[in-house]
């Protein structure tokens, strides 16, 4: 039995949606890593909703090991919320994010604690490979990373995912950040402080499904460019403007055709093309504006971002 009064110097939180296949491994890699580095740790597993057997395999974790802890949510709120809820509980002075599926994998930890005892505030996970994805999914994640960049401003390691360590003084100053839409990786980068990057292989997943297709991905994606840009918005005045350029020329040209020549418009096919087209574009930007209100909708609201039904292991 371990010490209760066992100072935790680092959390590391893990959401959980139906990864029953996979607890057992993930459980036993971490203890080996954590007894190679010799601090006193926490593993927090936040279960977001699992239709499996996963919190009864948690559940067994936690009553044989004081340093499993858990936090069942009511309902499935999300991956984000999930790690949200994770790092609320944490009391570490450093806290890692690691996914339950074990692409990431758990030893890669001791180097980010050795970054984080060197003076790191931040230690990102950068995937020099991405093992058994997809080329559309890899091609889509290498464009999504620098897209995002560019338009949000934001200095973040390109090709890091949620796999990183944060210092207590970062954590502290994320959890004041209570917006709904979340791109967690985002919002530490915002943060600011030291930041250092490592590099790893991402290992193909072995057991149970990806809980992130591609439209999921999709949303996900556009949920982190609405959070940290109003380049869309921009991208609709400036096309509102270069339309009504064009519309005014064609206007005066039309006229000029009239008083000085005999010439006649002729064309119904290319007046009907332009006016689907201007249709189009109105339908296409007044879905960007309607991003951004459903938005400022959702934070008005004032929910909270998950509810806990449970904990386990906690003091």
């Amino acid at each position: 039995m371990t010490n209760m009064n066992e100072k935790t110097e680092l959390s590391v939180v893990v959401p959980v949606f139906n990864e029953e296949g996979n607890i057992g491994e993930l459980y036993g890699r971490l203890t080996s890593v954590f007894k190679d580095i010799g601090l006193g740790y926490e593993i927090i597993f936040v279960n977001d909703g699992s239709s499996d057997g996963s919190l009864t395999g948690l559940k067994k974790l936690a009553s044989e090991d004081r340093h499993v802890r858990i936090v069942d949510l009511a309902r499935n709120f999300g991956h984000q919320m999930a790690i949200t809820g994770g790092l609320d509980f944490a009391t570490g002075e450093a806290v890692v994010i690691l996914d339950a599926d074990l692409q990431d994998p758990p030893e890669v930890i001791s180097e980010m604690v050795e970054e984080w005892k060197a003076g790191a505030e931040v230690v990102s996970a950068v995937r020099r490979q991405r093992k058994g994805e997809s080329f559309l999914k890899k091609a889509t994640a290498f464009l999504f990373y620098r897209i995002f960049v560019r338009l949000s401003g934001i200095n973040m390691p390109l090709d890091a995912g949620d796999f990183r360590l944060i210092d207590r003084k970062v954590l502290n100053s994320l959890k004041g950040i209570r917006e709904r839409n979340r791109f967690i990786r985002g919002l530490i980068s915002w943060i600011g402080y030291n930041h250092k990057s490592i590099y790893y292989d991402r290992q193909e997943r072995k057991r149970g499904q990806t809980k992130f297709p591609f439209l999921k991905m999709f949303k996900f994606s556009v949920d982190a460019i609405t959070s940290f840009s109003i380049f869309p918005l921009r991208i609709a005045t400036v096309m509102g403007v270069i339309v009504s350029a064009l519309s005014f020329m064609v206007i005066i040209y039309l006229i000029y055709l009239k008083l000085v020549t005999d010439k006649l418009v002729q064309g119904w096919m290319t007046l009907a093309g332009s006016i689907l087209f201007l249709g189009g574009m109105q339908l296409l930007f007044l879905g960007i504006i309607g991003e951004y209100i459903g938005r400022i909708y959702d934070e008005v609201k004032g929910r909270p971002l998950y509810i806990v039904r449970d904990t386990h292991g906690f003091k």
